[in-house]
């Protein structure tokens, strides 16, 4: 069962950590589960999408590279999403995701996404409050279409205190390989945190729905924060889908025992797995 995270800010207990040595023996585990259920998705056409939100320099990057790790590139892509381009700019917003959800067996990973139009575009200002306004339902209305059509939908906010963001800014700050994440954006930012908070708190509120539900992940502890976002996204994916080894097919098996010098048992095996 899924379990559910808190779907509203103030209600994330940002003290939780995880140890090292706890981290790393959940995070190989919940790897080889992610491969596992790769292979699955591959076998019977499933589709996957994964929204990663959250503040700047929360977390969601490491977090989708560790999932990388385990995940073969050819049916897994991470979606990087900034500003549209004129393009998009002169058609509805949702076409770019539409244009980059996975097709069937593939998973799809969205570093941030279409909630910018109730986040980013309400507080910049670059959309008549009217029109995001109006995105809570057609975002309600795009979700419920994507898991109609037998896509899985997993949708993380990763959620830190100002103090531990401004923590990371110094830290990337003095980082030369981590310098290159830090933007005048990251600063601008953070002078309209309490309007980004009611911001959030509204979308988690207006689009956390019973098929497309939120989980906000504590993210002051980066270990914490991954390994938790790891497992109810396994726990998401995984749900009522066989991860058992898929079998070869009859022709396959016959072109093996052709060409290959195997155990004549081996064959037998795997054969009968197959009736």
């Amino acid at each position: 069962m899924v379990r559910h995270y808190p779907s509203k800010l103030a209600d994330a207990d940002l003290s939780k950590r995880l140890g090292k040595k706890e981290y790393f023996k959940e995070l190989i585990e919940l790897q080889a589960q992610l491969s596992l259920i790769q292979q699955a998705f591959l076998f019977h056409g499933t589709k996957g999408v994964i929204v990663f939100e959250g503040w700047d320099a929360a977390g969601k990057g490491g977090t989708i590279r560790r999932i990388s790790q385990a995940l073969d590139p050819r049916s897994f892509k991470v979606w990087p999403i900034g500003a549209p381009r004129n393009y998009y700019l002169n058609r509805h917003y949702l076409l770019r995701f539409w244009e980059r959800l996975p097709p069937a067996g593939a998973i799809s990973a969205f570093d941030r996404s279409w909630y910018g139009r109730v986040l980013v575009e309400r507080l910049e200002n670059l959309t008549p409050e009217k029109r995001w306004r109006a995105a809570y339902q057609e975002i309600n209305d795009f979700e419920r279409m994507l898991v109609d059509d037998g896509t899985r939908l997993v949708k993380l906010f990763f959620h830190i205190s100002p103090d531990e963001q401004m923590a990371r800014f110094t830290e990337r700050l003095n980082n030369p390989l981590k310098r290159w994440k830090l933007t005048y954006e990251d600063f601008r930012n953070r002078e309209k945190w309490d309007e980004a908070e009611v911001a959030v708190d509204e979308m988690l509120a207006r689009t956390s729905t019973g098929v497309a539900p939120w989980h906000v992940i504590p993210s002051n502890n980066k270990k914490y924060a991954r390994i938790n976002a790891m497992r109810i996204i396994v726990e998401a994916l995984s749900m009522d889908i066989d991860l058992n080894p898929q079998h070869l097919d009859q022709r396959t098996l016959e072109a093996a025992q052709r060409v290959l010098e195997v155990d004549q048992d081996l064959i037998d095996s795997l054969r009968a797995r197959t009736e």
